[in-house]
């Protein structure tokens, strides 16, 4: 029996459709397409399980349950009662719908979204909840897209690191950072001032090919749909992918208890034998004793952590570095202030901004050599 086949949305931050569209065609989805807020593809329900097993740098994965043309509530009510929702909602599973609206004639998104709950519910017996799994109903120009969130918990949450440091970076936007500069798991890592330890240890579980779903559940094995003893086997092959590797990831930070909580956090990832952190300034940081690698991290960027007058000399020190001890490396870090990137004194190209929280970030890197 032929599985069913969907349209696929990979979501990404804002800016960065174009990297993850790359790591999305790297796991064989060659006919992958980049759009606003992400990349499609299309596939059956192993597509779906892998994609949220396997992606790095995708933040959720939805289905889109279809998509249609409606400029009234009573037509929007009924086109969504011909959804396949009985693949996605089982008798009584709470469930919640979120919408958006925009240049439509359906303009009141609660409206829009009581009405495609209640069509739902009337399919299956679902029950509609503040909580459950999360229905995303989206108008624009007239044109209807629902989807079901496949993945549960944002994808940045693998399930390891439990233990945060001030002002952390996504696991997604640090894997996606990584490949923005060239990174494929195939060279030292640095990171010095690496808080918990997030862009440490994104580099060490490439490099060791360990997938970053690896340790936590996705809201489609609440699927009525979900067949596990076939995901259990699909499961096996995407997570049998682990490499040798002879490479080291290093991190330090001044702080005595991000350097405890970056430990922590490899040891639950499997990945503590790859990764040596130590407690160091800025301007403590040197090398390690391997070939020229690439030295990523994400400074204090002073809207939240700091005073930007005071992080300048912090850029200004973090720049003698790169230049004194780090020849041949390529370099970059994460900041929301251009002026903290000047300050560094280095040449450095600027990628677009992108979105973090209620910050813009951008990434700034040495040029490739």
């Amino acid at each position: 029996m032929s599985l069913p086949r969907f349209e696929i949305f990979l979501a990404a931050p804002p800016g960065l459709e174009p990297v993850l569209l790359d790591e999305v065609r790297d796991h064989g989805w060659t006919a992958a397409k980049a759009v606003p807020g992400g990349v499609e593809i299309k596939g059956s329900w192993p597509d779906i399980w892998r994609a949220n097993l396997l992606l790095r740098g995708a933040s959720r994965v939805l289905v889109r349950l279809g998509r249609f043309r409606a400029d009234a509530l009573n037509t929007l009510h009924g086109k969504s009662k011909e959804l396949p929702w009985k693949e996605f909602l089982a008798p009584e599973q709470p469930f919640t719908v979120e919408a958006t609206c925009r240049k439509s004639r359906i303009y009141h998104s609660g409206a829009a979204a009581e009405r495609v709950a209640k069509a739902a519910a009337a399919v299956t017996g679902a029950e509609p909840s503040e909580d459950g799994l999360r229905i995303f109903v989206r108008i624009e120009n007239n044109m209807v897209t629902i989807s079901a969130d496949s993945s549960g918990d944002l994808l940045h949450r693998r399930g390891f690191k439990e233990d945060v440091a001030k002002a952390p970076l996504r696991e997604t936007l640090a894997a996606l950072f990584l490949r923005s500069m060239g990174y494929r798991g195939e060279t030292t890592v640095l990171d010095p001032m690496c808080g918990s330890g997030t862009i440490v240890l994104e580099a060490a579980e490439m490099a060791a090919g360990l997938a970053p779903g690896r340790g936590r559940r996705f809201a489609f094995q609440e699927f009525p749909s979900f067949n596990p003893q076939a995901f259990d086997r699909a499961r096996t092959k995407a997570l049998g992918g682990r490499a040798d590797t002879s490479l080291r990831f290093h991190g330090s930070d001044r702080a005595e208890g991000a350097i405890k909580a970056a430990k922590a956090n490899a040891e639950r990832a499997g990945v503590s034998g790859l990764c040596r952190f130590e407690q160091r300034t800025v301007s403590e940081v040197t090398p390690p004793d391997s070939p020229p690698g690439l030295l990523l991290t994400n400074p204090p960027y002073g809207t939240r952590i700091g005073d930007r007058k005071a992080l300048a000399d912090l850029y200004r020190a973090f720049g003698a570095v790169v230049r004194d001890r780090f020849a041949g490396w390529r370099v970059g870090f994460v900041t929301s202030e251009d002026a903290l990137a000047k300050a560094t004194g280095l040449k450095l190209e600027a990628a677009p901004p992108v979105p973090h929280g209620s910050l813009k970030i951008r990434l700034w890197s040495t040029p490739r050599d």
